[in-house]
Parts: C-alpha cells; sequence; structure tokens
C-alpha cells in the first residue's frame, strides 16, 4: 500500500480519478531565482535576443497553460487567470506566479511550472553575456481551496 495519489496498489503509476470530487476554487502561488551579476540584470530589457522580462512573463504564462502537455500525470485544467512577476533583485530576478482554477484539483502543478520556464527563459536570452548565472529556489509558496 501506498500513500501516493498516482501510484496504485500495485506499485503502476495512474492517473489520480477526479471525477467525484467537488469543483472548488483553487489558487497556488510559487516563487523561484535567477541569480546573475548586476551587470546582466541592468541589461535584460534591452538584449540582443529582445526583452528578457517581457519574453519570460508570456513564455511562463503559456507553460502554465500547457503543464498537463509537460507533466504525464497532470489534469488538463481550465485556468481562470495566471500572473507572472519578474521583480529585478540585488542578486538578479524573483520570479513569482499565481495560477488559478475552478476545478476538482489544485493548480500548483501549473504555477510552478510557470516560474520554472520564466527562469529558463531569462537564462536562455542573458546566457550570452553571463556564463555563471543560475536558477534556484523554486518553492510553493502558497496553494488554497474554498468551495464554490
Amino acid at each position: 500500500m501506498t500513500d501516493l495519489s498516482h501510484v496504485a496498489a500495485d506499485g503502476t503509476v495512474r492517473m489520480v480519478d477526479v471525477g467525484d470530487k467537488p469543483l472548488s476554487r483553487r489558487r497556488a502561488v510559487a516563487r523561484g531565482c535567477v541569480t546573475m551579476t548586476p551587470e546582466t540584470a541592468s541589461r535584460l530589457g534591452d538584449l540582443p535576443k529582445g526583452d528578457a522580462l517581457a519574453t519570460a512573463r508570456l513564455a511562463g504564462i503559456m507553460a502554465a497553460k500547457r503543464t498537463s502537455d509537460l507533466i504525464p500525470l497532470c489534469h488538463p485544467l481550465p485556468l481562470t487567470v495566471v500572473n507572472v512577476d519578474l521583480a529585478l533583485v540585488e542578486t538578479g530576478v524573483e520570479i513569482t506566479a499565481v495560477a488559478e482554477t475552478t476545478a476538482q484539483t489544485g493548480v500548483e502543478m501549473e504555477a510552478l511550472t510557470a516560474v520554472v520556464v520564466a527562469a529558463l527563459t531569462v537564462y536562455d536570452m542573458a546566457k550570452a553575456i553571463d556564463k555563471a548565472m543560475t536558477i534556484s529556489d523554486v518553492t510553493l509558496l502558497e496553494k488554497s481551496k474554498e468551495p464554490v
């Protein structure tokens, strides 16, 4: 017997059946960081590939919408909103994503996916000028569920 919802009693992986669960309003917030030199951070709005922050925001939103295509056992969700905020901080960029839906399962994977893909986009766009960048501290900050 396992306490993992995606593992059946016989040990095989499975998609969880949420069909009998009631709809609820779900919200998740995730965060991550891209660490870089101050010089790189100052150039993110005007890189050879374009505006890294605007592009990363869009990439994060698009990624959240495609989470079930990327993570094999995630349910496709009707997202009602995805917000991705990229803030310049002393050590680089802090990325925060909020995902919301009214569904039978949560949106934490969508929020986390938005953060990771936004971070990868910043990294991709700035890697030519900063080979020492790192992506770190990707974490789920909160998740909530309210009845509808």
